[in-house]
């Protein structure tokens, strides 16, 4: 197996941080992106061209001889999913079976509806609740369907991100606590005493590195869902922000769902979150049993140091320098 990895989507969450957990593990690392001189700096290590995860032929010339393409790329601004997001694994899949490479491609827990909660395990049925989830439906559908024609394909399933690098979708930094300020307030989304699960991202990547040097010993379609961080109530992910951000004065508040079920029709943002809601409204876990069975363990970051690094890289505690490897604190002079 060639131990050159395509990456699309590397300037998102996990994207960014798969690619750095891969060349930690010794893969040489391609970026397809459309504007490669703005970012090359994010990931100096790796090989950039420039391209479009829309265009087949771009695709496909970034991935020859490529052993492994990680498809973490989302329509710009998450719009029209339909029409992009198929294209776009389309193109993956296509490059895949020519290279006869391995996709790895994260999963969500939008593919469920209600029947498969509250602990979903990677056998547990599909019926999802939302536009975005019947179509991520479809992309793993597409993905199965290439892995019987000559591609390899590794799905690992996570729960809500959070990270150094998050991007504005994610809750923790779109709605939770306000980037580039100290944490005064945070917002609570979920309902008190509900479970909620939590990935964070570089502790995903890690876990997406390690199976990936397990290839040969996986089969041509792989599913692993990751525990991350479950709270049996939610309410406690928040405790632990405010914790975290050194602001035990912060107020706790919760989410202004009414608001935003109102104004769901008008404004594409909220529409978003309100399809998301139910996920906020009962306990989803998701079920690692096969993944530590595989591993022998889950990567683990302490919640503390990992919520200290997330709001690092938020600009929310500008005076601090955050070593992830230990989760010490650096204090500025």
């Amino acid at each position: 197996m060639s131990k050159i990895a395509l990456i699309l989507g590397a300037t998102g969450g996990i994207g960014f941080e798969t690619a750095r957990a891969l060349k930690r593990h010794g893969w040489q690392l391609r970026v397809l992106h459309r504007r490669p001189d703005s970012v090359s700096h994010l990931l100096p290590e790796a090989d950039w061209i420039e391209g479009d995860a829309l265009s087949a032929a771009d695709v496909q010339d970034a991935a020859v001889n490529a052993g492994l393409i990680v498809h973490a790329v989302n329509p710009p601004g998450y719009r029209n999913w339909k029409g992009l997001a198929l294209p776009m694994i389309d193109n993956t899949v296509a490059a895949a079976i020519a290279n006869r490479a391995r996709i790895i491609f994260p999963g969500t827990i939008y593919n469920y509806g209600p029947d498969a909660f509250p602990l979903v395990s990677e056998t547990s049925p599909q019926n999802p609740r939302t536009r975005k989830g019947v179509i991520r439906v479809e992309m793993e559908s597409r993905l199965r369907r290439a892995s019987e024609s000559g591609a390899r394909v590794l799905l690992v399933r996570a729960g809500d991100f959070f990270g150094p690098h998050m991007t504005g979708n994610a809750w923790l930094s779109s709605a939770m606590v306000k980037s580039g300020r100290p944490v005064t307030a945070i917002t609570d989304p979920g309902r008190k005493g509900v479970g909620h699960a939590w990935a964070y991202l570089p502790d995903l990547a890690e876990t997406i590195a390690r199976l990936a040097d397990l290839d040969e010993d996986l089969g041509t379609f792989e599913t692993y869902h990751f525990g991350g961080h479950w709270f049996d109530d939610g309410a406690d992910f928040a405790r632990h922000v405010r914790s975290a951000a050194s602001a035990p004065s912060a107020r706790i508040g919760s989410f202004p769902w009414p608001v935003v079920l109102a104004l769901s029709p008008f404004v594409r943002l909220f529409g978003e979150m309100a399809e998301m809601k139910y996920l906020w409204d009962v306990p989803v876990r998701l079920d690692n049993t096969k993944l530590v069975r595989r591993l022998g363990q889950e990567p683990h970051t302490p919640i503390e140091a990992a919520l200290r690094a997330s709001l690092q890289g938020m600009n929310c505690l500008p005076r601090d320098e955050l070593t992830p490897a230990t989760g010490k604190i650096v204090r500025h002079a």
